[in-house]
Parts: C-alpha cells; sequence; structure tokens
C-alpha cells in the first residue's frame, strides 16, 4: 500500500498549474541545478556497491557497541533521527521499551547544553561506545565542540588506538578540517554527496548508516523511496503525489475569498508521537527550502490529542492565516482495548478507534470552521512507507519552491547568525 493524499473541501486545488508542476519536476529528475543529486539516490544506492559498505559497517557497530553517538546538527541528524524514533524507537538511548540488548542511538551536537551532554558523557563510562561524526567542514560550532568532547571521552575510556578505531567520519570526500583529520587518524570514512544538500541528504550515509545501525532495513527504506519516485515519474502533474505542491503554492498565493488570504503557515499534524522527529525534518526540509527573499510557508508542527487542548480554540476559531497537513497513521501497529471503568462512551473500545474518532472529528470540526486540510495518509509503520514518506516531501517541498520562484537548495540567511555568534566568541 502507498501513501495517498486527500484534499478537503477549503483546499485550492491546483488548477491550471499541470505544465508548470511538470516543468519544475523535470528540472529536478534531469539534475538542471545544484544540489539536485538526490533524485536519483534511492537507485543508485540500491544498485551500487556502496551499499554493502554501509550495511557492513552498521553491523560492525552492532557488534561492538551498545552505545552509537551520532553528532551532527540540522539535515546531519534530523532525517536519520526522524526514521528511528518512527520505525525503532525503542533503540534511542534511555526509551522506556529499551532492554540493554541491541545497540543504543543517542544524539549529540544538535545543541549547545551542557547539561545534556554531560548525560551522554556518562553513559559512555558505563557502555562500549562508538562514535559516528557527520559534518562536511568540519567546523560548524555544535558538531565540532561535541566532537571533542566525546573524542577525548573515548580517548580516556580506550586509550588512543583503540578510540580512533570507534569512530567513524561521515565527511567530505577531498576537503575540509574533519576530511583532514579522518585521513590522519586513520578513521572509517563516508562521502556526504557535493550534490546533495544536507536537508536532502537522509537517504545518503549522513542517514543511511545511524538508520542501519539501529537495526532498520535500510534497503526496504530505499525501495519505497524509489517507489514514490516511480510514481512520481509516471504522474508528474496535478494529477499525481506533485498535486500537493500545486495546492500549497495556491494557498500561499491566493488572494481574496473567505478567511484569511494568502495562507502564511502550514501546521504539520500528527497523533502519533513517534512522528515527532518526522515533523522536525518537514519543518528543516520546508523552512530552509522556502524561506528566502520575502517569501515561504512558515512551517510549524502540533502534536495531537496532546496540542489540541492547548492550541484547538486558536486553529477553531482564531485568526485563520494558516492551513493544515495531518500526518494519519491508519494502522499504528498496536492496540489496547479500554477496560470497564473508562466509561460508557469507551469501555470496550480501542484506542485506534479512539484515536480515528478524534482525527476524524478534529477535521470536520476544523473544515466546518473554514480551515483548509490536507490529510496525509501513511498505510502503517514500515522502512517502505517511510521512504515513501521522505521522497514525497522532498519532492513537493522542491517543486513548491521552484513554482514560488525561489531556489529550494541554498540557505544563504543561515550565515548571518554564524557570523553574529563567532563574533561574539572573539570578544
Amino acid at each position: 500500500m502507498n501513501i495517498s493524499t486527500e484534499f478537503g473541501k477549503h483546499v485550492l486545488l491546483p488548477e491550471g498549474l499541470d505544465a508548470r508542476i511538470k516543468e519544475a519536476a523535470n528540472s529536478l529528475f534531469e539534475q538542471k541545478m545544484d544540489f539536485t543529486g538526490w533524485t536519483d539516490l534511492p537507485e543508485k544506492w540500491l544498485k551500487g556497491e556502496a551499499f554493502a559498505e554501509i550495511q557492513k559497517t552498521a553491523d560492525e557497530i552492532r557488534k561492538k557497541a551498545k552505545l552509537l553517538i551520532v553528532i551532527g546538527i540540522g539535515g546531519s541528524y534530523l532525517g536519520a533521527k526522524a526514521v528511528i524514533e518512527a520505525l525503532a524507537p525503542e533503540k534511542m538511548l534511555g526509551h522506556p521499551a529499551a532492554d540493554g540488548r541491541d545497540t543504543q542511538i543517542a544524539f549529540a551536537g544538535c545543541n549547545l547544553s551542557s547539561s545534556y551532554h554531560k548525560v551522554l558523557l556518562n553513559a559512555v563510562k558505563t557502555m562500549d561506545t562508538e562514535i559516528c561524526v557527520i559534518s562536511k567542514s568540519g567546523t560548524t560550532t555544535e558538531p565540532a565542540l561535541a566532537f571533542a568532547l566525546f573524542k577525548e571521552a573515548l580517548i580516556k575510556k580506550y586509550g588512543r588506538a583503540e578510540a580512533m578505531k570507534r569512530i567513524v567520519a561521515i565527511t567530505d570526500e577531498k576537503k575540509g578540517t574533519l576530511r583532514e583529520e579522518a585521513d590522519r587518524e586513520g578513521y572509517k570514512t563516508f562521502i556526504v554527496p557535493d550534490d546533495v544538500g544536507g536537508r536532502y541528504s537522509v537517504l545518503t550515509p549522513v542517514g543511511l548508516l545511524p538508520i542501519a545501525a539501529a537495526g532498520i532495513d535500510i534497503r526496504r527504506l530505499l525501495k519505497g523511496a524509489l517507489e514514490m519516485k516511480e510514481s512520481i515519474q509516471s504522474k508528474p502533474g496535478t494529477s499525481g503525489p506533485l498535486a500537493y505542491a500545486g495546492a500549497r503554492y495556491r494557498l500561499s498565493t491566493e488572494k481574496g475569498g473567505t478567511g484569511v488570504w494568502p495562507k502564511t503557515t502550514e501546521i504539520f499534524e500528527y497523533y502519533e508521537p513517534r512522528l515527532a522527529y518526522f515533523a522536525e525534518w518537514l519543518k528543516q526540509l520546508f523552512g530552509e527550502s522556502e524561506g528566502k527573499e520575502g517569501l515561504g510557508i512558515f512551517p510549524a508542527s502540533l502534536s495531537f490529542s496532546a496540542d489540541l487542548h492547548s492550541m484547538g480554540q486558536f486553529l477553531q476559531e482564531g485568526r485563520q492565516i494558516f492551513f493544515e497537513t495531518v500526518l494519519d497513521v491508519r494502522e499504528p501497529g498496536t492496540d489496547l482495548l479500554a477496560p470497564m471503568g473508562a466509561g460508557p462512551l469507551l469501555e470496550g473500545r480501542s484506542m485506534n478507534q479512539v484515536e480515528r474518532a478524534a482525527t476524524d472529528g478534529v477535521i470536520r470540526a476544523h473544515e466546518a470552521a473554514g480551515v483548509p486540510v490536507i490529510r496525509i495518509s501513511l498505510p502503517d509503520f514500515s522502512p517502505n512507507v517511510m521512504g515513501q514518506m521522505i521522497y514525497f516531501f522532498e519532492m513537493n517541498c522542491a517543486v513548491t519552491a521552484l513554482l514560488s520562484g525561489v531556489n529550494p537548495f541554498d540557505q544563504p540567511g543561515v550565515e548571518a547568525y554564524k557570523a553574529e555568534m563567532k563574533a561574539g566568541l572573539k570578544k
């Protein structure tokens, strides 16, 4: 089963955009722009010998270590964490279902919190540990600082020679501080492709190695992505998966009609907590790709039903600057029955039934208030479906940006805060 898209009655359908969407999609598939190498990653990895090397390295990590610390920020960690949280949350360090037998995954260098990193440093003292450091340059502040901390901890625990064997670096092929260090120290390395930007890199070693180290079938992940690519290529216009891009573009540019137009915010909503980091990945993907030249749809996310008790009032009756995109998992994979005592409305019902009633009921209520709602239905939690989702959103994000006239693959505004932070440190 494939993912599907359902447009609510207030969503502006992508009428008149067929030719432009096809042109944008073709330019991506033909790689006419820089940083479009991600479009053919699924078939490249499935056919290439490098896939076997990634799987072999992941298997070695799982045999040797009880803890893998993945060091990176932004696109260097969000994609991997999104997939692991969705498909194998019990493999995350500290998860209640972790049984201590399998390798646990932790992420570092994605914030500047000393207390957060202190907890992980304490874990290194008691667990056999390996590091996967991900950085194209090796000089980004957060991962550079974290790598120095954890490399020092490995050396103290294992001695320098053994510590160097416990580090895998995913970095530039030829240049950069991390590449120079990896060559000098003899780290196992994988390459961040030059033609793939960070937020589109989850189907490169950046995402595939940590995901495989969590025991997830990366071949099925790639096959799912390839299935979505083929589906888009068979229907590259408004009759296929890219209709979502056209609807987003119209919602964000249309003027007039009832309510507030254009819609400047997209709220990604999910009822399964396992999708929390997938929503975080979506926020980077869309925010960094579209938010430039005074344009773009602001990406936000809400966890339902919890956030219905804090944001439900605004969604129902607040200023309608937004549309909603619901990530709806049809078969979560587990279920519980409400016992006697839960009340006559609930007792005997499954939690999935209650969640389904909540999902459908919220959509009906918000549509009755005039809110545009798009439902993205996921058949289940599986590597195949997650691969489809990754490729679906990458393509739709890039196509929407091209329709808006911006380059989806640069991020010139990111450098401003980095320069100010470095200036502050020099003072």
